[in-house]
């Protein structure tokens, strides 16, 4: 448990870029909190070759060696997942999967960009046209409308309950429910009508979304599919703060600091685009994690 819920920095996501952040905002003697599941990161699986002065370490082993070293330097860890981020006077405000809330002076988002797809027929076909990958981006596309989002962690359970704000229905589709107790409480007692056990197999449709059809051949009528596989997408969560992305709309734009166009939020890592190297990843981070610690103390400041 949190013996604080302010900090002057908040780092989302464990991986090198994370991590390298945290060790340099710490070192710089302000508090820090690091946000994320480390078996999330992509290095977590991965055998290190061709990183400097490393050779024959697993990436699990980089990661808990990382982790020590910016707990050694003072950062606080929390294994959890971000569902929600306003910003209020000069702070940004966490809610996390179990109901703690957070709140920091500058924020940094370093968790990667991978999108999981469902793979079922129909989902490539009505991309944009019914199927979406981000609540927080098309939920007012669906205002009084019928839709479903499909996963079982964070990213579905939490988009299921914002929808309920826009749709007149919101359906729920998984295998089941990886989520906090407080969390899985929260979506059981909430209008949202659960399918547990199952999955989608097909989503149907003429111009655009009709339907999609389960497993077990049963149908439910839907104008809106969203697939929300994993952790919740903080890329999404901070384009809300008005963060910009590049043209593609698949990466965070930072300047030479590693500060995006948002007073107070960095990021680094894979999150700002290729080349995909863990070198990369530490290099932004150490820029981030400065940065980050800088902004913090000047606002701590007054400045």
């Amino acid at each position: 448990m949190l013996e604080q819920t302010s900090f002057d920095v908040i780092i989302i996501g464990t991986g090198p870029a994370g991590l390298q952040a945290a060790i340099h905002a710490a070192r710089k003697k302000v508090s820090v909190l690091l946000l994320g599941k480390p078996e999330k990161s992509s290095l977590f699986w991965a055998h290190v070759e061709n990183f400097y002065a490393v050779s024959g370490m697993t990436g699990q082993q980089m990661l808990n060696i990382g982790r020590e070293q910016a707990v050694g330097f003072g950062a606080h860890f929390l294994e959890e997942d971000v569902l929600q981020i306003s910003n209020r006077n000069a702070l940004f405000t966490l809610n996390l999967e179990s109901n703690i809330t957070v709140d920091c002076k500058a924020l940094i988002v370093a968790t990667g960009t991978t999108r999981k797809k469902l793979g079922a027929k129909g989902e490539k076909e009505f991309l944009g046209r019914g199927v979406s990958y981000c609540v927080e981006c098309d939920a007012g596309f669906f205002r009084d409308e019928q839709v479903i989002v499909v996963g079982n962690a964070s990213a579905a359970v939490g988009g299921a309950l914002t929808l309920l704000d826009y749709a007149s229905r919101v359906d729920l589709v998984c295998e089941n429910l990886d989520v906090t107790d407080a969390l899985k409480e929260e979506i059981k007692k909430s209008d949202v009508i659960i399918h547990e056990g199952t999955g989608i197999q097909a989503i149907v449709g003429k111009n655009s979304v009709e339907a999609v059809v389960l497993n077990d051949g049963s149908s439910i009528a839907v104008s809106g599919v969203f697939i929300e596989l994993g952790a919740r997408g903080v890329k999404e969560l901070v384009t809300g703060l008005g963060v910009q992305l590049d043209e593609q709309m698949k990466y965070i734009e930072t300047d030479k600091k590693m500060a995006t166009n948002v007073s107070g939020i960095f990021a680094a890592g894979d999150i700002c685009g290729p080349p995909w190297q863990i070198a990369k990843a530490v290099g932004e981070g150490c820029v981030a994690g400065i940065g980050a610690a800088n902004y913090a103390k000047k606002v701590g400041k007054g400045e």
